[in-house]
């Protein structure tokens, strides 16, 4: 078993122990009264929906002791794939109690309780639309900003809420049960707490300032930023940080980016994004000044500098520039692995960074390879998609140690990595870097 296969699995032993807990505190000492099993069975699906929900916190929580060598994007997708759970337990814990007692269907008229019944709706409401919100937000005409509070604001409120509605039936959770599944809870929230208060608060002594910005192929625009002090940042090639402009750090426009400047280098942080949203759009009209906070780093995009079969990176657009943190790192540190750089974009104009890509091509053992979607006419390399026939033609013939890395927009990953794993490559060689958070 791999060491990357093995940590997966002991991460996910942790989350079902914790996910199974609240059922296990209120299942220590069972009630006398038997209700039948079609009621017991939905109300542990609304123990677990609620165990779930308040996990979300942990999940997402950038939390370094909970999941860090997971990779923050392994962790954003189970994210994710754990919301649409949760909201399937969450309508299926009442379907299953009423088909089991349909008499309980009063329970949802206002007029006999009204605050019991008003709960249950607004639960199930809040619940559609954190996960409605969050899988089109564009859709829903939210900006990131807007989207995060109001997602904030609702996962609090249905956690919250459930505890409040678990506590209020008593079957289960009359006296100490009931204790400690709202310390459970409050727990949750004590992380949601943290992550938004907490961490803002202690970020606002170690402030950074914006001392470049500088224009780049592609409608890019690159920061770059230095410490204001004497503090420092380490951190390593092709990992990422959350970045807040302005005065304080108590903001909601707290955005996640890619370092792409060299590891050797702590002195100076430098990130470069397309003009493609609300905030990226703003990015070259911020002045050189500018106060800047950062959080981080994050991420297990880290390829092995002493691993002798060397790494394959793969990029699309902008996805290049973790890639640029690695090759600058690896360039700085003298390091002769053998490297790839697989690298598409749409036109020959939008490939970012590609004249010094020729430059570190000549201090490292790296191959750039452009694919254009649409190239000009003189064009001699490759183009089109990157598929099975163009890695299989371009790449050496895998050796059951190399790392392959991939970043970019999520079609152009989707089929590297379908490509990649047809061609025999093991996923646990497969690290991916989605930023797609909503």
């Amino acid at each position: 078993m791999s060491r990357v296969t093995r940590r997966a699995l002991q991460w996910g032993a942790v989350y079902l122990g914790l996910a199974l807990l609240p059922m296990a505190v209120v299942l220590a000492r069972p009630p006398d009264e038997a209700r039948g099993l079609g009621v017991e069975f939905g109300a542990m699906l609304g123990l677990l929906a609620l165990a779930v929900m308040a996990l979300q916190a942990l999940v997402s929580g950038r939390h370094r002791w909970f999941g860090a060598t997971l990779g923050f994007d392994n962790l954003l997708q189970f994210h994710r794939r754990m919301g649409l759970v949760a909201l399937l337990l969450v309508v299926a814990h009442p379907s299953v109690m009423l088909v089991s007692r349909p008499a309980w269907l009063d329970y949802l008229d206002p007029r006999e309780e009204t605050l019991r019944a008003l709960t249950l709706m607004g639960l199930l409401l809040a619940t559609l639309l954190l996960v409605a919100t969050s899988l089109w937000r564009l859709a829903c005409g939210l900006s990131y900003e807007r989207w995060r509070a109001l997602h904030g604001v609702l996962a609090v409120a249905v956690v919250g809420g459930g505890l409040g509605h678990a506590l209020m039936v008593g079957h289960y959770t009359a006296g100490g049960a009931g204790l400690l599944l709202a310390l459970l809870i409050v727990m949750s929230l004590l992380l949601v707490a943290e992550t938004r208060l907490l961490r803002p608060w202690r970020l606002r002594r170690r402030p950074w300032q914006v001392v470049e910005t500088l224009p780049v192929r592609g409608e890019a625009t690159t920061l770059v930023l230095a410490p204001v002090g004497r503090h420092r940042l380490a951190f390593a090639p092709g990992q990422f940080i959350w970045i807040t402009l302005g005065d304080t750090p108590f903001q909601l426009q707290q955005h996640p980016f890619s370092i792409a400047s060299s590891a050797e280098r702590p002195e100076r942080l430098a990130f470069t994004a397309k003009q493609m949203g609300d905030f990226t759009a703003t990015l070259p009209e911020v002045a050189v000044g500018t106060r800047a906070f950062v959080e981080g780093p994050f991420g297990a995009f880290l390829p092995d500098a002493r691993n002798p079969s060397g790494a394959v990176l793969i990029a699309g657009g902008i996805g290049v520039t973790p890639m640029m943190s690695i090759l600058r790192t690896f360039a700085d540190r003298s390091e002769r692995l053998p490297l790839w750089l697989i690298y598409a974009n749409p036109t020959w104009e939008e490939a970012t960074f590609r004249e010094e890509l020729e430059a570190l091509a000549e201090r490292l053992r790296l191959e750039v390879i452009h694919v254009l979607d649409e190239p000009p006419e003189e064009w001699q390399g490759e183009r089109g998609l990157v598929d099975r026939d163009l890695l299989a033609r371009r790449l050496p013939a895998d050796d059951g140690r190399r790392d392959y890395f991939i970043c970019g927009p999520g079609p152009l990953m989707d089929a590297a990595e379908g490509a990649l794993i047809e061609l025999g490559i093991a996923p646990t060689r497969l690290y991916s870097d989605r930023f797609d958070i909503v």
